[in-house]
């Protein structure tokens, strides 16, 4: 098999980002990465511009980084409430999922973080305070607190009351 190599000059995604040298079969690299101007073969005269294009990468990642950090420090800051359906004894109906607490956030203003980045690891199937792991950036999480409560009032004793008025009904 025939393979080339070249310099990409866009991030690709599941190959690489921009200024990154690559093996690629040739018939990837002439019939999808050249044709859209995604690379270009790697030559002795790109040196300058493989160096230009580290260079941009750099500041690129470091303002994304930055900015990854002030959203992280946002989002630990903001903390909501997720009204949920309960039984009269405060049972849950249902789970509060990632895709609820990612609604959530977006109503919150925080458009730009996906489903994918809030990390759940079991739905949560009880009333309470909470926290949530959000991986804004590759080596940048934060943590987001919020609240589930329920969206009726919960009657105490509920079931005790009911028992209490079957046993003076059979009286």
């Amino acid at each position: 098999m025939a393979t080339s190599e070249l310099l990409l000059i866009q991030p690709v995604d599941s190959l690489g980002a921009e200024g990154d040298r690559v093996k690629v079969k040739a018939g990837y690299a002439r019939n999808y990465l050249l044709p859209r101007k995604f690379a270009v073969p790697v030559t002795r005269a790109n040196s300058k511009q493989i160096e230009a294009l580290k260079v941009r990468r750099a500041e690129r990642e470091a303002k994304n980084l930055e900015d990854a950090r002030a959203q992280a420090a946002k989002i630990a800051e903001t903390h909501f409430a997720i009204a949920v359906k309960t039984g009269e004894s405060g049972k849950m109906f249902g789970a509060v999922t990632a895709i609820s607490v990612h609604e959530k956030l977006v109503e919150a203003g925080f458009e730009s973080i996906t489903r994918k980045q809030v990390k759940l690891d079991a739905p949560i199937k009880e009333i309470g305070q909470h926290s949530v792991s959000i991986k804004v950036y590759q080596d940048v999480e934060a943590t987001l607190r919020f609240d589930v409560v329920s969206e009726n009032p919960i009657v105490e004793g509920s079931a005790d009351a009911e028992e209490v008025g079957a046993a003076a009904s059979e009286d």
